[in-house]
């Protein structure tokens, strides 16, 4: 048989992204431009609306939307688009710095987990399972209850609930770091504990410990938000989300729905567009994911 019995080859066909990839494009787009009006509207609300979010009128308790009040007002008369937009600037502060105070504690938790490994990663990860299988809500109702409400005893509550994930990714990575040949050469050049794991280790573990910090923002501005819904977190003058729909849900009887759906609505959306970024994120992140979305 000769070679004019093959079939001739044919180079394969240059594949194109998936179509996940093509709406994860489109879909982080939508969310950058939530988050930067989001944002951008937060921080300019004072110029763009000089107005005291904190005013009082009670001859104009509970007006519906209208060209002067976008949102309506609540039982106290208080506009509530203003407040929505102060009350989210709140929020998402509250949630950044606990998220921050998580990400410490966890990552502190994980370095010391997988660098000594042994008996004191055991004795830590057992810590972490036990703590897990408690509610969080409920975990973070406890210390507010242990402590004096106000901001800090949020920002406490939330980080010392938040911060499993955290140690959990900095101890395994760090677990698989030390089998690496460049840091049995750090080692073997007398590098101490301290400086292979500063110099060598987390470097590499910046990046995840960076992306379990963004993921973990939205969890904390929902913790707040339930803790403040329950009257448990910010002190009632401070606007926030949560106070506003706690407060808003007296007026739910009463027909003026704005009250706490638009502030509702607008921590939905916000939360959302972190989400979907901090997704995308995670993706390129991955290895995996990037061959086979071709990035």
């Amino acid at each position: 048989m000769t070679d004019l019995a093959r079939p001739p080859a044919t180079t394969p066909a240059r594949t194109h992204p998936p179509t996940r990839f093509r709406t994860g494009r489109l879909g982080a787009g939508v969310a950058v431009g939530v988050l930067a009006a989001a944002v951008a509207v937060c921080l300019l609300a004072p110029l763009l609306w000089p107005l005291d979010q904190s005013a009082v009128d009670l001859a104009r308790t509970r007006l519906a939307p209208s060209p002067d009040h976008l949102a309506g007002t609540d039982d106290l008369g208080r506009d509530v688009a203003l407040r929505s937009l102060y009350g989210l600037r709140v929020s998402l502060l509250v949630g950044a710095v606990a998220a921050g105070v998580a990400t410490v504690v966890g990552g502190l938790v994980g370095a010391v987990a997988g660098t000594l490994g042994g008996r004191v990663d055991r004795t830590l990860m057992r810590v972490v399972d036990t703590v897990a299988a408690l509610p969080h809500l409920l975990l973070g109702i406890f210390v507010v209850a242990m402590l004096r409400p106000g901001l800090g005893a949020v920002i406490a509550s939330i980080g010392l609930t938040h911060w499993l994930s955290t140690a959990r990714i900095v101890r395994s990575e760090l677990l698989s770091l030390r089998t690496r040949p460049f840091v049995d050469a750090a080692i073997s050049g007398g590098a101490s504990r301290t400086r292979v794991l500063t110099r060598h280790l987390l470097p590499h573990v910046l990046p995840r410990l960076a992306l379990a910090t963004t993921l973990m923002v939205p969890h904390a501005v929902w913790h707040e938000t339930a803790l403040s819904f329950l009257g448990l977190g910010l002190p009632p003058h401070l606007a926030s989300i949560g106070n506003m729909i706690n407060d808003g849900q007296r007026s739910l009887l009463t027909g003026a729905w704005w009250a706490s759906i638009v502030p509702g609505l607008l921590l939905v959306a916000v939360t959302l567009a972190l989400a979907v970024l901090t997704g995308r994120w995670r993706d390129r992140l991955d290895p995996r994911v990037r061959a086979e979305l071709h990035l």
